[in-house]
């Protein structure tokens, strides 16, 4: 009775230690090794996860970095060129240069432009309402005002005007993370090039539907009339579906098309005041 205790002892201990001896070499086994560069590169990435490189969060995307061959279609839209080059210092590869993006919103029917037909009853979803029904107004396709893409934004980049009934996007605060074009079931946020001031000229408007049925809609909807790609010489303007597009990377902001277009659904911003006609004409005689 009195080596009971002792031999459980010696036991339990040579349990342990045979145990030990298992786990180390299943360890040794199934060891993972792990590139030290991935911390390198972490800790130069924002550490936001915000998931706008692709990837579920900034660790992913730093294997993601230290596994490619080339960093080719990588980027970090948050840290943009400058994480990318330190990145690019710690692998000792060459970052490609990728345009800083902004985001836009693809339509512009405000209370003014697009009457309210119907009255939504339920929860104040995007999502929800989208799979419920067109919308509270005669255009399916445009925003239905319920604010997931504000709710989507963790960079405080997005907010609702109350008077419009339409998101708002602060530009000096978006970091292109694509967050509320994923948010959007109508996908009407586009992620631009974001170009020199600021300046962005764009089509306002999602609405696919012919001229006659898309006016009827909404004031300022696009009825695909061509003007805007008629006067365009730098070849940035499509049409497709009764719908006008213009690329960013090919437009040279001549604005033609925003003083050519028949229902306004052409936006510009952060360009200089137009000169009056008069102006215009004066020095185009002198020339």
């Amino acid at each position: 009775m009195s080596l009971t205790i002792p031999i459980t002892i010696i036991s339990l201990s040579l349990l342990a230690l045979l145990s030990a001896v298992i786990l180390y070499f299943i360890a040794q086994k199934f060891k993972v090794f792990e590139d030290p560069r991935i911390d390198e590169i972490q800790s130069v990435l924002p550490a936001v996860n915000c998931g706008g490189c692709g990837y579920a969060g900034c660790r992913n995307f730093a294997e993601a970095l230290v596994g490619s061959d080339t960093l080719d279609g990588l980027n970090c839209p948050v840290g943009g060129a400058e994480v990318m080059a330190a990145a690019s210092k710690i692998l000792g590869k060459e970052a490609p240069y990728a345009d800083p993006l902004t985001a836009v919103l693809l339509c512009n029917g405000t209370p003014e432009y697009r009457s309210r037909t119907t009255n939504y009853d339920g929860p104040p979803d995007c999502r929800i309402a989208h799979n419920l029904y067109s919308g509270e107004t005669d255009c399916s396709y445009g925003c239905l005002g319920n604010g997931d893409c504000v709710r989507a934004c963790i960079f405080d980049a997005i907010y609702m005007d109350q008077k419009t009934n339409l998101p708002v996007i602060r530009e000096d605060k978006c970091v292109a993370c694509g967050a509320c074009v994923k948010a959007c079931p109508r996908n009407l946020i586009e992620l631009r090039k974001r170009s020199k001031k600021d300046r962005k000229i764009y089509v306002a408007c999602s609405n696919c539907d012919k001229g006659g049925t898309a006016r009827k809609a909404c004031k300022v909807a696009c009825i695909a009339c061509s003007k805007c790609l008629q006067v365009c010489e730098s070849g940035a303007v499509t049409i497709e579906n009764y719908l006008a597009y213009i690329d960013a990377k090919k437009c040279t902001f001549c604005r033609k098309c925003v003083t050519e277009c028949p229902t306004g659904s052409i936006l510009e911003f952060n360009f200089p005041p137009r000169k009056p006609k008069v102006e215009l004409e004066a020095a185009r005689i002198n020339s």
